[in-house]
């Protein structure tokens, strides 16, 4: 039994609105011109809103993958004035797809009070593609039902092997081939949706997923978060940590990879 846990990706529409003609007999001539005036006024208008959800998507990919983060650096990467950015911002927290960081997730930066950090909510990675995840619970649950836990279990396995079945096990004896490793992964991850990256932290690497298509399903099923940690584990030859995961509320599934080679240890 097959279970799919990926939907298409949700892409944000541009309404392009055509005008029709008013009805009644004219000239060729009449006909051509009110044609192209229709054509230029069609062509014109979409342009606003089109460029205005580009750049609401592209707000929204700055909270998904750098949130907690502030206002003044999200109009510093696009561009955008303060003005445009607290628009957008605004918008976002009105329709519940972000919030103003909690305290305790807020990211010094120097001294003084920081400034105020924004992120994606649950509703927001909801709008992003959790395409039939009601359908693919409901699989899962038939799953369980007919094979048990260790059905769970090898399904999480093939899945996560599914995304990272290119990716060559890494030399744990060479700190250079780990990290390269760690890159990998979260490449093969990145290539399926999961909008994953690694950064350097103290001796160590971390790989941070942020979006996941199926965190709604692993709330009920934390099979899929243990097999990705086992993947990882395997891959890098090391031990790992899952230190945050979206399944549990957090912004971004983290795992801390030691880079310590085995003559320093």
């Amino acid at each position: 039994m097959q279970v799919a846990l990926s939907g298409p990706a949700r892409v944000i529409p541009s309404h392009l609105c055509c005008e029709r003609n008013a009805t009644g007999t004219r000239s060729k001539e009449d006909a051509g011109q009110n044609a192209a005036a229709s054509s230029q006024s069609a062509v014109a208008a979409p342009v606003t809103v089109s460029v205005e959800g580009q750049t609401r998507a592209a707000v929204v990919k700055l909270l998904l993958e750098e949130g907690p983060i502030t206002a003044s650096e999200i109009g510093t990467r696009l561009g955008l004035s303060a003005a445009g950015v607290r628009r957008h911002i605004d918008a976002l927290i009105e329709s519940g797809e972000a919030r103003a960081a909690s305290a305790s997730s807020l990211r010094q930066r120097g001294r003084g009070r920081p400034a105020k950090q924004f992120q994606i909510t649950a509703t927001g990675r909801g709008r992003l593609g959790h395409a039939y995840d009601d359908l693919a619970g409901a699989a899962m649950r038939q799953l369980r039902e007919i094979g048990g836990d260790a059905a769970i279990e090898e399904f999480a396995k093939r899945r996560v092997q599914a995304i990272v079945g290119d990716v060559e096990p890494a030399d744990p004896t060479d700190v250079a081939n780990v990290e390269a490793t760690a890159d990998a992964i979260a490449e093969a991850f990145n290539s399926v949706g999961f909008a994953a990256s690694t950064r350097p932290v103290g001796n160590g690497v971390q790989i941070c997923q942020h979006h996941c298509p199926v965190s709604h399903v692993a709330e009920e099923f934390p099979e899929l978060c243990d097999a990705e940690q086992e993947a990882f584990r395997q891959l890098l030859g090391t031990h790992v940590q899952r230190l945050a995961t979206i399944a549990n509320g957090d912004c971004a599934c983290t795992t801390h990879v030691p880079l310590v080679s085995n003559g320093s240890r």
